[in-house]
Order: structure tokens, then C-alpha cells, then sequence
């Protein structure tokens, strides 16, 4: 009987042995077999994909799949695919797209102190831009997103902004009187202009080749690459590099799907979007070189201003930042005159 007691504990003892080993090896089978779900980070803008805007996204991009592993992927969707920026910037507040980089413009629709990047002749060069953006005060304006469901994450450039028309060449605020130029519907833009003594006409950008080509307006003014990149130079003769406005572009994401990402997911996009500005802003302002000798190759007139005829046009628009303050909020004026003249010397 003893005998036949530890036989069937030896069999007992050998078949549970078996069944456990084969059951955390099902396990473990099971846990190589199960793919890691990847979260997607689905980023919208305006602009095409030739332009700065979308090459510094591409850059995100690689540095976001490179830091991840693969486990964070970034799908890019450019020419408003998901909408203009106001609809891509309600969505984000919604929760429904995780990131776009609108120009700091629309974003006075929720806050009026980002007018304040509207003001004519604001930045004197691109050095004092990325010295303020960058610093505190720049991170103060991110900061403040986050009260309309919106994480500022970081600038990008959409850069100083140039005159085009197709009626004579403009070296001084005279020469564009009366002249139609089209502008984005922003009443600092309109002021300004009305104030160097142009017929300031609002309409979407899709419209504006055409209308440029019909006549039913005499110009417009964009940056030199999307003057560039969208040919503009096929109806417009005459370009002036005023740079009368400076926009930053702002990377945001939404605030909802933020608050779920883990603290590590967080770090990486922060780093990856603050890396790829500082390689977008060095791509734009190459590519601006390359715009402006590529407009003039394509027959257009290229009219520099020295620093007497600039200060002419600073002088027409002296009183722009006055009727604006108290929009805007004096202190916030104040705040961002200071410091950029902290580095004008």
C-alpha cells in the first residue's frame, strides 16, 4: 500500500509540474504575442507640403517615432484637411485632434492679448524673436493656453510678413495709396494698412491667387515663402520686403488627451516639438533667402528698403499699438515692449 501511495504522488506530483510549466509557457507566449497599442498623434495645419510649417512637422515627426520606438506615431494632414485653424483649434478644445500650429492671429479669437504679435514693426530682427518667444515672457503666452483646454507647447515661424501688388513698385507708405491689398480679416492688419494709406480687403487665402489674376485686387502680404510656394509671382510684378509684421506660429495640443498621456509621453513630445522649432525657424529663414531670389528670377521686382525708407512706414503706423492697448491689455504691451527691448541695442 505504501508503495502504491507514493507511486500515484509521484504521478500527481509529475502531471502538475507539467500542466504548470505548460501553462507559463502559454503565458508567455501569449505576453510576446501581444503587440504594444500605439497611441496616434494626429497633427492638422493650413499650408501645404512644401512649406516650412509642415517640414518642421516632419521633423517632429521623426524625432517623436525615433525617441517612442514606434510606440507614439505622429500622422501629419496638411492643406486644412482637418479644417482651418479656428475649426482645428476647436477641436483640440473638444478633444477630437491632438495637435496643430496655427499662426498666433486666430489665437486672439479665444485671447486678445495674443494680438499683441499683430503690431507693426514689433520684433526688429530675427535674433530679439527668438530671445523673447523663447524666453519667459514667450512661456507666459504658452502657459495661458491652458484655461481654453489648449497645452502651448512651443513656436514655430511663419516669419516676417512682405508686400505684393501688380501696379507699381512701393517704396514708401504714398505709393500704396489706394492701392486694394488683401489682408486677413484682423483688425490690427486693416489699421495698419489703412494707416499707410492702402484699401485694406479682407478674404479667405484660397481666393486670393484668383483675385490677384482677375484684378479684383492689387496685392496682398504674406511671408516670402508662401509668396513663393503659392506662385504668386505669375500675377504680382512688384514685391517689397517691409517686414511689417513678424507671426509665430504656436505648436498646441489638446489639454483632454494631454491630461492622459503619461509624464513620459509628455517629456518626449515637449522635447521633440521645442527641438523641431529651432530646426523649422533655421529651415524658414534659409528658405526665405531662397524664396525672395526665386521670385526674382521668376521676373519679379524686388524692392529692399533701407532702414530711412522702413522708418517711414514705422512712422505711418505709429499709433496702432495706442488704439489697440486697451484690447489687447496695456500691461501685456508694456511687458513685450520691454523685454525685446532688452536685447535692442
Amino acid at each position: 500500500m505504501r508503495k502504491n501511495y507514493r507511486l500515484v504522488s509521484l504521478v500527481l506530483a509529475f502531471a502538475f509540474a507539467v500542466v504548470l510549466l505548460t501553462g507559463c509557457g502559454g503565458a508567455q507566449s501569449n505576453m510576446a504575442d501581444k503587440k504594444v497599442e500605439k497611441k496616434v498623434i494626429k497633427v492638422g495645419i493650413g499650408l501645404n507640403e512644401q512649406s516650412p510649417q509642415y517640414k518642421g512637422l516632419e521633423k517632429f515627426k521623426e524625432i517623436v517615432d525615433k525617441e517612442s520606438k514606434g510606440r507614439l506615431e505622429v500622422q501629419l494632414f496638411a492643406n486644412a484637411q482637418l479644417g482651418d485653424d479656428i475649426k482645428m483649434m476647436t477641436q483640440l478644445r473638444a478633444g477630437t485632434l491632438e495637435m496643430t500650429v496655427p499662426s498666433s492671429s486666430p489665437i486672439a479669437s479665444l485671447d486678445k492679448k495674443w494680438m499683441v504679435f499683430d503690431l507693426p514693426f514689433l520684433f526688429p530682427n530675427e535674433e530679439i524673436v527668438d530671445k523673447v518667444l523663447d524666453g519667459p515672457v514667450g512661456q507666459k503666452f504658452l502657459d495661458s493656453l491652458s484655461q481654453y483646454g489648449i497645452k502651448g507647447i512651443a513656436y514655430y515661424e511663419n516669419g516676417y510678413r512682405q508686400i505684393t501688388n501688380s501696379v507699381r513698385e512701393i517704396k514708401t507708405p504714398a505709393d500704396l495709396k489706394g492701392l486694394k491689398i488683401r489682408t486677413m480679416e484682423n483688425p490690427v492688419h486693416l489699421t495698419a494698412f489703412r494707416m499707410m494709406g492702402a484699401n485694406p480687403t479682407p478674404m479667405p487665402f484660397s481666393e486670393v491667387f484668383t483675385a490677384m489674376q482677375q484684378k479684383t485686387i492689387d496685392g496682398q502680404e504674406n511671408p516670402s515663402t508662401t509668396n513663393y510656394l503659392q506662385k504668386f509671382y505669375e500675377v504680382q510684378k512688384y514685391n517689397t520686403l517691409s517686414n511689417h509684421f513678424y507671426t509665430p506660429f504656436v505648436a498646441m495640443f489638446s489639454k483632454k488627451i494631454w491630461d492622459t498621456l503619461s509624464k513620459e509621453d509628455q517629456e518626449l513630445i515637449l522635447k521633440s516639438a521645442k527641438e523641431a522649432s529651432l530646426y523649422q525657424r533655421k529651415y524658414n529663414r534659409e528658405m526665405m533667402k531662397e524664396a525672395v531670389d526665386g521670385m526674382e528670377k521668376n521676373g519679379m521686382l524686388i524692392t529692399r528698403l533701407t532702414p530711412e525708407q522702413q522708418k517711414d512706414f514705422m512712422e505711418a503706423t505709429k499709433d496702432v499699438a495706442a488704439k489697440f492697448e486697451s484690447e489687447i491689455g496695456v500691461t501685456t504691451v508694456q511687458e513685450v515692449k520691454a523685454e525685446i527691448a532688452k536685447y535692442f541695442k
